[in-house]
């Protein structure tokens, strides 16, 4: 069994898939496709998502629909997709990172802890270490994201007459970041991180968690069905995303404080946790969350789909064939090592 399941792993780089690049490589590249195939296929239910949290006063009570229509009058198709492009320039970097972080970190922990159990647990530990790596290298771009999607006036027709004059305009995903950094510099660039790694670590450690634990339970023939991977997947995102939402929208305002009238500036991510419970009532900390839950139940189950289906045309080895792989030459390596 060690040695079918070693030589699986060792051999599978060969084949049209893998074309030979190694493991961590394949992992980057599956990752980063199911990433920004995901993001891409969302994008207008994010938009309309991000204008809620902020609260941008458009669009208050306008629902779902309301928007679209207000979003596709005064900017037109690609309305849909502003900040769009800054979404996948960080989503792609992120989710390559954020999947083969995670794998690395489940690999590390067997090697170094070898007793330990190989289950959702594992999965959960990882998870949440492999998302607080993707968000620090990758926050920038988020930053950015949310600054472009929460400009509404466009250039395709004519903007709204609340839009303030003195409002800061950005021309592109270059512009703003430079802009940023030569206002309020590197701290700027960082605004709004505290309250993404206070997110992320429980989003992404359970969200790792559901879907391992689901998949658990799906009978082997029917593990690799499409059906089956975005079943999951939609589970694992629901309950992730709804425990840690109200994070979420506190990072969104503190990101867009200078272009709003916020209260925000210079406060921590709990302390503005409360503000916005008082100021705005605690409704705001769940706002755009129905639309998060139409968004993200294709988004994640997507993503994994995405990511499980490229794992097996890049060749990479199932996480068993992995571990089994890990021990056996850490056995091997132990065993060469001459006993004094």
């Amino acid at each position: 069994m060690d040695a079918r399941a070693g030589e699986a792993a060792e051999t599978s780089g060969r084949g049209v898939g893998g074309a030979g690049l190694p493991l961590a490589v394949r992992e980057l590249l599956a990752g980063g496709v199911a990433g920004g195939v995901a993001k891409t296929a969302v994008a207008p239910l994010e938009r309309v998502k991000i204008l809620f949290q902020t609260g941008r006063a458009e669009f208050h009570g306008s629902g779902l629909l309301g928007s679209f229509r207000t979003i596709y009058r005064t900017e037109g198709l690609l309305g849909f997709y502003r900040g769009n492009g800054a979404s996948v320039a960080r989503i792609v970097p992120y989710a390559a990172l954020h999947y083969m972080a995670y794998e690395e970190y489940r690999r590390w922990i067997i090697l170094g802890f070898p007793n330990v159990e190989q289950g959702p647990v594992l999965d959960l530990m990882a998870g949440s270490i492999a998302g607080g790596t993707a968000v620090i290298c990758t926050y920038p771009l988020d930053l950015v994201r949310t600054k472009l999607a929460y400009q509404v006036k466009g250039a395709v027709n004519v903007g709204f007459r609340e839009c303030k004059p003195s409002e800061q305009v950005y021309k592109g995903i270059m512009d703003c970041v430079k802009t940023i950094y030569r206002q309020n510099g590197l701290k700027g660039i960082y605004r709004g991180m505290a309250p993404s790694l206070y997110g992320i670590f429980p989003y992404s450690g359970l969200k790792f968690y559901f879907y391992e634990k689901m998949k658990s339970h799906v009978p082997e023939e029917h593990r690799r069905d499409i059906i089956a991977k975005l079943v999951c997947g939609s589970v694992a995102g629901l309950v992730g995303q709804t425990i840690t939402y109200p994070l979420d929208v506190v990072r969104r305002q503190m990101q867009v404080q200078a272009l709003s009238s916020s209260s925000l500036v210079g406060r921590g991510t709990f302390e503005s946790l409360v503000l916005i419970a008082k100021q705005q009532g605690w409704r705001q900390l769940f706002s755009g969350l129905s639309i998060n839950y139409v968004k993200v139940v294709p988004s994640v189950a997507i993503g994994f789909t995405v990511y499980d289906s490229m794992k097996v045309w890049l060749k990479v080895p199932s996480r068993e064939e992995t571990a089994v792989s890990v021990l056996t030459e850490e056995r091997s390596n132990a065993a060469a090592i001459p006993s004094s």
